[in-house]
């Protein structure tokens, strides 16, 4: 680490702008699958009417805990026409609901973990001005990790389907970004003893719009160089956690994991489909890993679809220094149980962080230090996660 501290210094002191692009580059226009897409950040308060029912028969909690502050977030959303989108949502409570004492001799706080996703077609009505309502409905999907003592169940794992309803205002604030604030109905389920959850929110939305042709042409002839593509080999040597833990609990910016990777090596592909003038890139990549888990050698592979967010904040005569930070890439794993511990299904999704550096006249050297991390985000009712520690890369962009 302190090599690459002395390596980031002689970087600041080098720096300089790289090497244009060429004219027929298109990268500088968001791709037409983006276009009219959007993203939504919504907080608020979530109403869970959690009660003695819950429990199985036997169990009583001195208390019930029940936090109200909640955050929805919609994933990735398209304008269908100027009416009618299509959306996919996540949605879950900032904290966990909490029982108390559930039996005699037992003092300790229990935490019965509830996430939503969903599905829906949102329509929207113009009333005035920039003022305008929306209602939405579609699936939904309630996942619910219970907790035992010993070998009795006290909350029991559930993972059901139903209809889900919504509605609410919206105020646009430019073309791109929108204030919005509305009501959420998830139904309950009788037969796991679940119940309603309404959710009341505020926030914002981001909408991609297509750039103007000054813009794009701005950005292409700005003389800086981003790679087209990118090929990889990663190694993890399982060594380096406490970044891991640094960034899942002191600054919690990324995610942790119980089951830990003791060896690693994945060979990446990354293509840019679009950057800005100097700092921004968005890639799109795929990967294939070959793990073996820390504690009993289980061994497992993954093969992985992901997007990727660099940022490229220096650029230097030799080299340009980059951040990047992929989410949410959709995942097969080979094994589901690691370690004794169960991470779910076979489906899950890789998150990773990287510092990385583009080296050479051309930028076509490419070495990288990242951590790695697979979990389902709570949509199935187990999910333990993997976390990989520090892994060095050495690649080819061309």
């Amino acid at each position: 680490m302190h090599r690459l501290a002395a390596a980031g210094l002689l970087l600041v002191c080098m720096r300089a702008p790289a090497l244009a692009q060429t004219s027929d580059d298109a990268r500088t226009q968001y791709p037409k699958v983006l276009q009219n897409s959007f993203v939504t950040i919504n907080v608020g308060a979530i109403d869970q009417p959690f009660s003695q029912a819950v429990l199985q028969p036997g169990f009583h909690a001195a208390s019930i805990e029940v936090p109200r502050i909640d955050v929805r977030v919609m994933l990735i959303g398209r304008e269908l026409n100027r009416v009618l989108s299509a959306q996919a949502s996540y949605m879950r409570p900032l904290n966990y609901v909490a029982f108390t004492s559930v039996r005699p001799g037992d003092a300790d706080a229990h935490h019965v973990r509830v996430n939503f996703g969903a599905v829906t077609l949102k329509a929207r009505a113009p009333l005035h001005g920039r003022l305008s309502a929306y209602g939405e409905g579609g699936l939904g999907f309630t996942s619910r990790t219970g907790f035992g003592l010993g070998d009795a169940d006290v909350v029991t794992d559930a993972h059901y389907a139903s209809a889900l309803v919504g509605g609410g205002i919206e105020y646009r604030v430019s073309t791109s970004w929108d204030l919005t604030g509305g009501i959420t109905l998830s139904p309950g389920h009788a037969s796991v003893n679940q119940p309603r959850t309404i959710y009341s929110s505020g926030g914002f939305r981001y909408t991609v719009r297509p750039l103007p042709a000054d813009r794009v042409e701005a950005n292409r002839n700005a003389g800086f160089v981003f790679p087209r593509q990118i090929v990889q080999v990663e190694y993890s040597s399982g060594t380096g956690y406490a970044v891991n833990d640094f960034v899942s609990k002191k600054v919690p910016i990324f995610w942790g994991g119980h089951a830990q990777v003791d060896f690693g090596i994945a060979p990446h592909y990354e293509r840019n489909v679009f950057h800005t003038r100097k700092v921004f890139g968005l890639d799109v990549g795929a990967s294939a890993g070959f793990y073996k888990s820390r504690q009993n050698n289980d061994r497992f592979f993954t093969l992985s679809l992901y997007p990727l967010f660099r940022f490229t904040f220096l650029r230097a005569r030799v080299a340009d220094m980059y951040f990047a930070y992929s989410l949410a890439g959709p995942t097969y794993i080979s094994k589901i149980v690691l370690d004794d511990l169960d991470t779910g299904r076979h489906f899950t999704f890789q998150d990773f962080m990287r510092i990385g550096w583009f080296a050479g006249a051309k930028r076509s050297v490419n070495v990288g230090v990242k951590i790695n991390h697979y979990s389902n985000g709570n949509i199935f009712t187990q999910n333990a996660g993997v976390k990989i520690p520090l892994t060095f890369s050495v690649g080819y962009a061309f």
